[in-house]
């Protein structure tokens, strides 16, 4: 139904009315165009028919000048979208795979797995099934830097373990990309998607892939004969690292909001928006940035073992800031490549987002929001006080994989719910003028 017959009902039961726009008066958008003289006055005067009478003589006739304004608001009522549900329910699968794969990824770059597996075919390897194949396998990582310089010792038992690690890590990778694309194509054949959803999947599907390449070109940085002394340890390039989880946090986060916009979409908040809850908005979108850099951060300390050394809080061996923090030269490798700053510097981001989080749960009790983004606001402050007491555990008991796991989830868990409540607040707009 067009909100333009309210418009029109209302002129029928208050044309007799003496003033000469008090029909228009009656609605909000009408009472705007008579505040500010947007109403021209007809040359000839508009004569109203009364809606409860039927004499033929009575005409209706609206003034061209009042179409052009009037037609501004008759717009149609949101109809939901076909297959709205469905496609929510299928977004937020894939939005659960993908976390499920950072804690499977998690959990195999702590148990050093992820340089057992020395080949990457597109569809997958093939499962060793007898004792050759086993062998041979075996063979293959023996010729690589890990096995040379680490695990010289390791016995065929001990690599299968490892192995089996990062082989259900990678099938749960291509079991995304299938639970992804058969949907997708069906979804699209039916007609479900419309021009803007059609960009999104197509941009989904190509972050699938680049996922999919970036995760080899990872453990590719840790088979290279790059690892010479014997106090080299092989492990995969923190750079790749970073970015290897990066892809995987920008594709949760654009599913997770997808499939938002479907199962839980934004409340309004009704009548004048005060401008401090614009203001609020910018705060929680700069939290919800924190989260996402500070979680980027604990990569480079995964990906140089950097929570291994000063296993104290909330000092540094005694020392505020330690001695070897700018060790490296020229300065700024310090940063990326020495632990002991990439540790500095994940404390000082987390407990910088910790303060923005509590201000910003604190600063929204005062201002009007939508309902739920006063819940997803206090979710946000009990999770991230979570993940700092999971961080402090996890380091002065020298990472135990169990731990550790568990503050790599907290992270995407925090985003999650800073997700969340960006999204409660995309309906906050200021209106044009």
């Amino acid at each position: 139904m067009f909100n333009c017959l309210r418009i029109s009902s209302c002129l029928l039961r208050n044309g007799a009315s003496g003033s000469k726009y008090s029909a228009f008066k009656t609605i909000s958008p009408a009472r705007s165009f008579a505040s500010q003289a947007l109403l021209v006055k007809p040359r000839a005067p508009i004569a109203f028919r009364d809606a409860t009478k039927k004499t033929p003589g009575q005409l209706l006739t609206i003034g061209r000048t009042l179409r052009t304004p009037i037609s501004r608001y008759c717009t149609k009522a949101n109809t939901p979208e076909k297959g709205s549900k469905a496609i929510g329910y299928w977004l937020a699968g894939c939005s659960g795979m993908v976390f499920v794969a950072v804690v499977l990824g998690g959990v195999t770059r702590l148990t050093e797995s992820g340089l057992s597996m020395v080949t990457w075919k597109l569809l997958g390897e093939k499962m060793p099934r007898t004792d050759s194949e086993w062998k041979e396998e075996f063979e293959k990582y023996q010729q690589f830097p890990e096995f040379k310089l680490k695990n010289k010792d390791i016995t065929l038992q001990e690599f299968k373990l490892i192995w089996y690690m990062e082989y259900g890590h990678r099938m749960w990778g291509r079991a995304i990309g299938a639970f992804y694309a058969l949907p997708a194509i069906y979804f699209w054949s039916r007609g479900y998607f419309n021009r803007a959803m059609k960009v999104r999947v197509l941009a989904f599907g190509t972050l699938i892939g680049l996922q999919g390449l970036m995760g080899w070109y990872m453990v590719k940085s840790g088979l290279e004969d790059r690892f010479q002394a014997e106090s080299d340890v092989p492990r995969v390039s923190q750079y790749r690292l970073a970015s290897h989880l990066g892809f995987a946090f920008v594709l949760y986060s654009l599913f997770l909001w997808s499939a938002l916009d479907r199962l839980l979409p934004a409340q309004k908040l009704l009548g004048q928006i005060p401008a401090a809850t614009f203001r609020f908005k910018g705060l929680a979108h700069a939290t919800k940035a924190a989260v996402f850099l500070t979680a980027l951060s604990g990569a480079f300390v995964a990906g140089l073992d950097a929570g291994l050394i000063y296993n104290s809080f909330p000092k540094m061996a005694d020392r505020w800031i330690p001695s070897d923090i700018l060790a490296l030269s020229p300065t700024l490798r310090n940063f990326t490549e020495n632990p002991t700053t990439v540790q500095f510097d994940h404390r000082v981001l987390g407990t910088a987002t910790l303060t923005l989080i509590t201000g910003m749960f604190l600063i929204s009790r005062q201002r009007v929001l939508p309902p739920r983004a006063y819940r997803a606001a206090a979710a946000v402050a009990a999770m991230g006080w979570m993940q700092v007491a999971l961080g402090i555990t996890t380091l002065l008991t020298y990472v135990p994989v169990p731990l550790a796991a568990s503050h790599q989830s907290g992270s995407l868990l925090l985003l999650s719910f800073a997700i969340w409540l960006t999204h409660e607040l995309k309906l906050v707009r200021r209106l044009p003028k």
